[in-house]
């Protein structure tokens, strides 16, 4: 498998939110996703303007941190930046690796 390809998660929970952070259960639904790299959201409703980043801090798998997480795999994450406050249940986010815009 190509690591350097990036890789897209989905939500599958919001645990918890503040201002700056969101954790997240989520899957791995391809490529790989590492912690430390910026993933864009995909909004499903079609919305226009400039892309929303956020940063994946960390990745825990099963009780142990982990530097990066594959297909089909579940996590808990950490996600920081503005968009946080966007993050629901089945939104996809993709690594930059794979934004192709």
């Amino acid at each position: 498998m190509d690591d350097s390809a990036g890789g897209e998660f989905q939500i599958y929970s919001v645990e918890e939110r503040s201002a700056a952070t969101a954790t997240c259960a989520i899957r791995c639904v391809g490529g790989v996703v590492r912690a430390g790299w910026p993933f864009r959201l995909r909004l499903n409703d079609g919305a226009t303007g400039e892309p929303v980043f956020l940063i994946l801090d960390w990745i825990n798998l099963y009780g142990k941190f982990t530097d990066s997480l594959y297909s089909p795999y579940s996590a808990l994450v950490q996600l920081s930046g503005d968009g946080v406050s966007l993050l629901v249940r089945g939104l996809i986010l993709a690594s930059s690796a794979n934004d192709d815009s």
